[in-house]
């Protein structure tokens, strides 16, 4: 029997749910093939188009513009990676071992999940490395925050900061620590294989050695509180 995993989406970030169409989960399949293989300061809505042998007016049926769609993106894998995180630490009891588990997730590489067949998760993962942060580091943010646009997001970080209150309940800054962890997972990632004079990874390109350092980071940062 097939499965397939379903995630709710913020309505806000669509006109129309591409989830509910071939054509809407058309547009999400290509749209993250074409953002991994030319970046998203090269992607338009055009090229989508010709790539999907579409129009572009019935990309825009769906999409305000090339921003929604990558936040949506965006907020999807966050919401997939709150699923993993929930599911591989479900029955361990240990919350020492239930972070190394979720900084594992975090700086390893992402396999395709078989349930979501129209969504590359590991090409998701390389595009939310190197195009994440466009999300939110925009004039709208404020307004985007408002429309909630950004709650998959928090509400890992969420997860990740109860997790580390469960290691030492009197650690002063959870929130930010838990957000630290995910940025850093990514950069030190981005890092490693284009700038690798800012890491310590360049030589081995060993995404083990990222999480050697987090686990040093967080537990340091923890046991010091």
């Amino acid at each position: 029997m097939e499965v397939q995993l379903h995630i709710k989406m913020n309505d806000k970030l669509f006109l129309r749910n591409p989830e509910k169409s071939a054509l809407g989960r058309k547009i999400i399949l290509h749209s993250i093939q074409l953002i991994h293989k030319n970046g998203f300061e090269h992607f338009t809505f055009k090229k989508l188009a010709n790539e999907m042998a579409s129009t572009e007016a019935g990309i825009y049926r769906y999409f305000e513009n090339k921003h929604k769609l990558l936040i949506y993106l965006t907020a999807w894998y966050w919401s997939w990676l709150e699923y993993q995180v929930s599911f591989y630490t479900q029955n361990i009891e240990d919350p020492a071992v239930k972070l190394k588990m979720v900084i594992k997730l975090l700086a390893s590489k992402v396999e395709d999940d078989v349930r979501t067949g129209h969504i590359n998760e590991s090409s998701l993962h390389q595009i939310i490395i190197t195009e994440g942060s466009k999300t939110y580091l925009t004039r709208n943010v404020s307004e985007d925050n408002k429309d909630q646009l950004f709650k998959p997001y928090k509400d890992l970080c969420a997860v990740i900061g109860h997790m580390i209150l469960e290691c030492n309940a009197n650690y002063k800054y959870p929130k930010s620590l838990a957000s630290t962890i995910i940025e850093i997972a990514h950069l030190q990632n981005f890092f490693m294989h284009n700038l690798p004079s800012l890491t310590d990874f360049g030589a081995h390109k060993d995404e083990l050695e990222i999480i050697s350092f987090l686990e040093d980071l967080v537990f340091s940062s923890i046991h010091k509180a």
